[in-house]
């Protein structure tokens, strides 16, 4: 291991080539601690576009440095301090150190008090988190902001998530690098009086961060174990800084009932395994009886928020002995109150795979065709291979293994793929054999 010390520019001595320990070590790095190295960054140069290029080459330099002197104790540490030492020698070298300080900060002389729990709230990230959830943002703009610089996410992954293409992606995260830019945003946690208006696209913002680690929009595992840890220790803070607000009680219980079937949610090949297939003795019980209670404090009252309405949800199929004994009518039931709190095809989506298991496959499909007609899911891999395992259910194999071959088309994640593609084989044998 080395030393942990940034070496000095100026050395003309040719790079080796890295070895395959130096990448896997780079890659980790990147996964891990790209969001807590870029908020640190712009913490001193209060700009994100240079903040973005200097992370990303203080990752490129460490590639060289690491495989000269070993990978460091503390790889964020020499990542953040070289990617901080590049943006003030950029700041210094273009003589905009002056012009760029005043960017995102409060104004010399104004000062203002503290936001409450400051001394307790210290993460960069979550400063970067509600820089890029300002409201003079659209909200399509403030999320995919946030999934860019809290995630690390490709361009194109982003345009994923939104349905929407790479281009359209590119220009909407530049206009709001600019904007925030332009409009002096501060870089800071707000003041309690600010806190509201910025609350849902903040949680919005995590919520998407832990999903793209729950299931990975791409690669060979299910699973980055890094942003499902991110989004929860983010949960967390809000829920110091706002301990009394419900909708944040049911962001934390939401993830943290999801994540406590991590461990059984792929076997020991990487096979993705379906609720009904997971060993429930192996679910983290502790934090299965922590989630509950706090998705039960997130539904106390009249106005029910979006995300205590999905922890809901979540604990009752947590808390379910076995997947024969989940109370489907229960979850309806839930459903029909997010889809008024928060309408979405999405969330119809979901609703009507609880009423193919409460009146059956037929009767799921016909929601299913519903939505499909609307076309706001074309591009959405989990319609078609919701409507696949219904389908199949109904014992309808051709027309499954045609939805299953969408699906497929559709997904990125070889883990996914694997599932679907055995999946696809079983059906077509059953339409062969029928």
């Amino acid at each position: 291991m080395g030393n942990g010390v940034v070496p000095s520019a100026g050395t003309s001595a040719p790079d080796p080539e890295p070895s395959e320990e130096v990448r896997a070590a780079v890659a980790q790095a990147h996964r891990r601690e790209w969001a807590l190295v870029l908020a640190a960054t712009v913490r001193v140069a209060r700009d994100i576009d240079l903040s973005e290029e200097c992370v990303q080459d203080a990752y490129v330099a460490a590639l060289a440095a690491w495989t000269r002197t070993g990978v460091p104790d503390n790889p964020a540490a020499w990542l953040t301090t070289s990617a901080r030492r590049k943006a003030l020698d950029a700041l210094r070298r273009g003589k905009t150190l002056r012009a760029k300080l005043p960017l995102l900060i409060e104004p010399a002389g104004d000062p203002q008090p503290p936001a409450e729990g400051a001394d307790v709230i210290e993460d960069d990230r979550l400063r970067l988190v509600f820089t890029c959830c300002h409201p003079a943002l659209s909200r399509e703009a403030q999320v995919a902001l946030g999934l860019r610089l809290i995630c690390g996410l490709t361009t194109a992954e982003i345009a994923a998530a939104f349905l929407v293409p790479e281009a359209t992606m590119a220009a909407r995260v530049t206009r709001a690098k600019k904007k925030i830019s332009a409009a002096r945003i501060a870089y800071r946690v707000p003041r309690p009086g600010e806190l509201p208006e910025r609350l849902d696209a903040v949680l919005t913002v995590i919520h998407l961060l832990f999903t793209t680690g729950h299931t990975a929009p791409a690669g060979a595992s299910l699973v980055r174990v890094e942003l499902v840890e991110r989004a929860i220790e983010l949960a967390r803070m809000m829920a110091t800084l706002m301990p009394d607000e419900p909708e944040v009680r049911g962001l934390l219980a939401l993830m943290i009932l999801n994540d406590a079937r991590r461990a059984t949610r792929t076997d020991e090949e990487g096979r993705i395994l379906l609720l009904s297939e997971q060993d429930r003795s192996r679910w983290d019980r502790a934090a299965i009886a922590e989630g509950a209670a706090l998705a039960q404090e997130a539904m106390r009252g009249i106005a029910r928020g979006r995300f205590g309405i999905q922890a809901a949800i979540a604990a009752v199929h947590a808390q379910a002995a076995s997947y024969e004994q989940t109370d489907w009518r229960l979850l309806l039931g839930l459903y029909d109150q997010l889809v008024r709190a928060w309408p979405s095809p999405v969330v119809e989506l979901n609703r009507a795979v609880a009423v193919a298991m409460l009146d059956g496959p037929e009767a799921g499909l016909a929601d299913i065709a519903r939505l499909e007609a609307d076309d706001k899911l074309g591009s959405y891999r989990y319609l078609p291979s919701a409507k696949a395992d219904l389908l199949r259910r109904a014992g309808r194999y051709a027309d499954a293994a045609a939805s299953y071959e969408a699906a497929i088309r559709l997904t990125q994640n070889e883990a996914e793929r694997s599932f679907l593609t055995a999946r696809l084989a079983e059906m077509r044998s059953q339409a062969g054999s029928a």
